[in-house]
C-alpha cells in the first residue's frame, strides 16, 4: 500500500497515521519528538516545513529521507533551493499585476507596494491617457477586495482606526497580502491619489496587521520558537524531571501515566463503550492536582511572588476535578454526557502541557535544594495514582536523615543543659514529648492559625486534608485555591471581630463523612489569639447509627 505524507499536516496527524515517521524524524535531528508530551501538545500545531525551518534542517534531506523510507510527499512542497529575495522578486517583476500567492511574505508585499506605487507614478507621468487601456493593468475585485476597498476608504475620510479595525476583524478572520494590494490598486483607480494612497500606507498596514496568513503562521511560530527555546534554557528542568525519586519526576510520570490513560479513554468515548468506571479512573488526577496545589503553588506565590499559576491554573484544577465529580454522579449517559466527558479529558491534557512547560520550569528556575527536600518528604503522605509508585529520592533521603541527626542533638544538648521541657498549664503540667504525643493520639486533624492568620502548628499523623510542612510560617490563605478563599477570609474576620466564635461545615471526601469545626481561640479576655481548625472522620459514628438502627 502506497505511503502518502502530506506536509500541510501536523506532526502528531502524522505519527498517529505513521509512527515510523518518529523514528525518521527523531535520525534527522528532531529529539522532541520523542518525548510522548510535547509531540500531543506543539506536535499538534508543528508541520514539518516549519519545524525543519525553526531547527535550521535541510528540507532536501528530509525530502531524501522519507522518500528513502517509501514515502509519496504530498501537500505543498516547499522551495528546497532556497527562498528568492522580496526585493529581487520587485526588481523583476515586469507588471505591476504580476501574479501573487496566498503564501506570499509580508516582507514581499511591502516591497510589491513600493514597487506598485513606483509603477503607477511612472505610468501616470509617461501616459495617463492609455491607463484605462491597458487591460493588462486591470484589477479584477472580488467581494472581499471589494470589503478592504470600504474599509480603505472609511481610513481614508478620517475615520477612527480603532472602530474600522473592529469591523474588519468581524468580518476578516485573516486577509492575503495580494488582496491588500488589489485594494489599494482598486482605489487609485478610482481616483484616489497615489500620494494620498501611499501617506495612508501606515494606516493600512496598522488595519491588517497581526491578520495576514503570514502573521499568523509566524505567530504560530513565535510561539513554539519560545516553549522549545524555554525548554532549551531551563536546562535545570530537565536535570529535575530526570533525577529518579525528585518531585518533578514523580508528577511527570504521573502525567504520562495520565496522558496514556486519556487516549485510552478518548478511544472508547470514540467506540461509546465508556463508563462510569472511566470516569473514576481519570478522575484520581485529583490527587495530582492536590499535591500542586498543597506543595508547589501556595510556595511559588508566597516564598516567590510568582501568583499566576496559583491564580489560574489552580482554579482549572478544580474546575476539571468538579467536572469530572459531576460525571461520575450522572444518571442520564446520552450524547451531551460522551461530550463533556471527552471535553475534560482535552482540558486534562491541556492541563499536562502547562505543567511540563510553565509550572515546573518556574518551579525549578526558584526552589532550591532544602526546599525540594521538604517537598519530597511531605509528597509521601499522598495516595498512589495510575501505578506510579514513588521512587526514593537518595540525596533528599540524605539531606533529611542529616537534617533529623542534628535537631536530635540539639534537644539532647539542651537536656543536658537543665531544660526539662515541662510546660506548665493551669490544669497542670506536661512535658514537651507528653504534649506531642497526646496532639498526635487525638484521632482528629489538628491546624492553628495565629492572629496574624499565619500557619503556627499541624498535629503529626496520616491526614485526608494534607498539611505539607512547607506550609508553617505561610499565610492560611495561599493554602487554598482561588475560588475558596474568599470564604476563609469571611470565616476568620468574622472570628477577629466577635462576631462569630465557630463555623461547622459537613462534608463527604472519598466517600466518607467528615465533621470540619473552625473555632475562635481567646484568652480570657476575651483577645483573639487565632483560630483552631478540628477535622474529624465521622464514619465511625454513622457505621454506629446504621448498626442500632
Amino acid at each position: 500500500m502506497e505511503k502518502k505524507l502530506d506536509l500541510s499536516k501536523s506532526v502528531y496527524d502524522l505519527v498517529k497515521a505513521y509512527p515510523e515517521v518518529a523514528d525518521i524524524m527523531k535520525e534527522l535531528g528532531f529529539s522532541e519528538i520523542t518525548n510522548k508530551i510535547m509531540l500531543n501538545s506543539v506536535g499538534k500545531i508543528m508541520t514539518i516545513p516549519k519545524g525543519a525551518k525553526m531547527k535550521g534542517v535541510s528540507m532536501i534531506d528530509i525530502v531524501g529521507a522519507f522518500m528513502k523510507a517509501g514515502f509519496v510527499l504530498e501537500g505543498q512542497m516547499p522551495d528546497l533551493h532556497g527562498d528568492v529575495s522580496a526585493e529581487s522578486t520587485a526588481e523583476n517583476r515586469s507588471s505591476i499585476d504580476a501574479p501573487q500567492t496566498a503564501t506570499e511574505t509580508v516582507g514581499t508585499a511591502k516591497s510589491d507596494k513600493t514597487a506598485i506605487h513606483s509603477n503607477n507614478d511612472e505610468t501616470h507621468g509617461a501616459n495617463d491617457s492609455n491607463a484605462e487601456a491597458d487591460t493588462d493593468d486591470t484589477v479584477n475585485d472580488s467581494e472581499r477586495v471589494e470589503q478592504l476597498k470600504g474599509y480603505l476608504k472609511r481610513l481614508g475620510t478620517g475615520e477612527d482606526l480603532g472602530s474600522v479595525r473592529e469591523d474588519f476583524a468581524s468580518q476578516f478572520a485573516h486577509v492575503e497580502a495580494s488582496e491588500i494590494m488589489k485594494a489599494e490598486q482598486g482605489l487609485m483607480r478610482e481616483g484616489t491619489p497615489l500620494a494620498e494612497v501611499q501617506q495612508l500606507c501606515d494606516l493600512h498596514s496598522a488595519l491588517f496587521h497581526g491578520s495576514t496568513i503570514h502573521e499568523q503562521m509566524e505567530a504560530e511560530h513565535a510561539k513554539v520558537e519560545a516553549v522549545l527555546e524555554a525548554q532549551e534554557q531551563s536546562k535545570s528542568v530537565v536535570s529535575l524531571i530526570e533525577t529518579v525519586g525528585h518531585p518533578l519526576n514523580q508528577l511527570t510520570e504521573e502525567n504520562k501515566a495520565l496522558d496514556a490513560l486519556i487516549e485510552a479513554t478518548k478511544a472508547k468515548i470514540a467506540d461509546k463503550t465508556v463508563t462510569v468506571e472511566d470516569v473514576n479512573a481519570v478522575r484520581r488526577v485529583s490527587v495530582h492536582y492536590a499535591k500542586k496545589g498543597d506543595l508547589l503553588y501556595p510556595h511559588l506565590k508566597v516564598a516567590y511572588d510568582i501568583s499566576g499559576p496559583s491564580m489560574v491554573m489552580w482554579t482549572v484544577d478544580g474546575d476539571i476535578r468538579d467536572g469530572f465529580g459531576r460525571l461520575a454522579k450522572a444518571n442520564i449517559f446520552d450524547r451531551a454526557w460522551y461530550d463533556d466527558f471527552d471535553a475534560l479529558l482535552t482540558r486534562a491534557q491541556e492541563m499536562i502541557y502547562k505543567e511540563q512547560n510553565i509550572l515546573f520550569p518556574i518551579c525549578a528556575e526558584n526552589f532550591t535544594a532544602e526546599e525540594w527536600y521538604r517537598i519530597y518528604k511531605d509528597a509521601k503522605d499522598y495516595d498512589v495514582i495510575f501505578g506510579v509508585e514513588p521512587a526514593v529520592w537518595a540525596e533528599a533521603e540524605s539531606a533529611l536523615a542529616e537534617s533529623t541527626t542534628k535537631a536530635s542533638a540539639a534537644e539532647r544538648d539542651a537536656g543536658t543543659n537543665g531544660d526539662s521541657h515541662t510546660i506548665a498549664l493551669i490544669g497542670g503540667s506536661l512535658t514537651f514529648d507528653q504534649l506531642e504525643a497526646m496532639l498526635n493520639t487525638m484521632p482528629m486533624e489538628i491546624t492553628f492559625v495565629d492572629h496574624e492568620d499565619i500557619n503556627r502548628y499541624f498535629n503529626d499523623g496520616e491526614k485526608v486534608f494534607k498539611r505539607p510542612t512547607t506550609a508553617i510560617g505561610r499565610d492560611v490563605f495561599s493554602c487554598h485555591p482561588p475560588k475558596v478563599e474568599p470564604i476563609v477570609r469571611g470565616i476568620i474576620d468574622s472570628f477577629r471581630k466577635g462576631e462569630r466564635d465557630n463555623v461547622a461545615v459537613w462534608l463527604e471526601k472519598q466517600g466518607r463523612p467528615f465533621y470540619v469545626n473552625y473555632m475562635a481561640v481567646r484568652d480570657g479576655h476575651k483577645n483573639y489569639l487565632g483560630t483552631l481548625e478540628l477535622v474529624q472522620d465521622m464514619q465511625f459514628a454513622k457505621d454506629h447509627f446504621v448498626r442500632t438502627k
